[in-house]
């Protein structure tokens, strides 16, 4: 069962050749369909040195959404199975071998675990989770795999969504039918935000995407879990997060699809 993972990165310089050395030894048959949204440093000299070296690794440039970014290399693909991966991530030597057992098995959907490094306060954050018809949706593109014939069925990243594109794929996903199954052992390492700034930025954006998850799909105040919210680690930084995450949703809900919130 042929994987194909489909790498939409944008500035990268710092990581990219890190995520690469990850994949490069990734179990076999896989190929990398790398689409770059017009970065401005040295990234595609980067890639292009191992699309020169190694044959199934492809890259195009495409610039758009990360949704629009993406969907183009979901076409550029070949596999059976479509998995994603982020630029600033790094797989563990088993990722791809773990991803496609669990989808072997049967499932639809295999989401990894993501073990965050930097920061240690920011490595300790935990997602907050949404559910729908019993499947934690929550999981991000950073590593997570599906069936070619579900991104046929129910489509692809919706170009629309700022952020939060992952958990609407997800939510259309599960809606349609299909399964979610969480493997621990397909492990992926991603990089924390490596600034306070970066650390608020996220958190607002964030805050935006679960805004148009509820314009898109109503109200889901009732797919959380209050109670495992409550017990997570609410630690100052959690709390920080929280409040951006906050003036995030609510300046979407306010502003809409107006000044840096306007579709495409």
């Amino acid at each position: 069962m042929k994987v194909s993972v489909v790498l939409n990165i944008m500035n990268e310089e710092r990581n990219i050749a890190d995520l690469l050395d990850s994949l490069i030894v990734q179990e076999q048959p896989m190929e990398l369909v790398v689409v770059d949204a017009a970065s401005k440093d040295r990234t595609r000299e980067i890639v292009q040195e191992y699309v020169d070296r190694y044959d199934f690794i492809t890259m195009y440039i495409k610039p758009g959404t990360r949704g629009e970014s993406t969907n183009f290399g979901i076409t550029k693909a070949t596999g059976d199975v479509i998995a994603f991966v982020g630029g600033d991530c790094i797989a563990n030597p088993f990722w791809i071998k773990e991803s496609r057992k669990t989808i072997m098995e049967g499932e639809d959907i295999v989401a990894g675990k993501v073990i965050n490094i930097g920061l240690r306060a920011w490595e300790d954050l935990e997602r907050v989770e949404l559910f729908h018809k019993g499947f934690d949706i929550s999981f991000a593109s950073c590593n997570i795999a599906f069936r070619k014939k579900v991104l046929d069925e129910v489509g692809n990243f919706d170009p629309w969504f700022i952020t939060a594109e992952d958990i609407d794929l997800n939510f259309r996903s599960v809606d349609a039918g299909y399964t979610l199954k969480f493997n621990p052992n397909s492990i992926m390492y991603h990089r924390a935000r490596g600034t306070v700034y970066g650390f608020f930025k996220q958190a607002f954006w964030n805050g935006v995407g679960r805004k148009q998850l509820t314009l898109k799909h109503g109200r889901l105040w009732g797919n959380y879990d209050p109670m495992k919210m409550f017990r997570q680690k609410m630690n100052a930084w959690a709390l920080l997060r929280l409040v951006c995450a906050m003036a995030g949703y609510v300046a979407f809900k306010f502003f809409g699809d107006k000044g840096p919130y306007r579709r495409g």
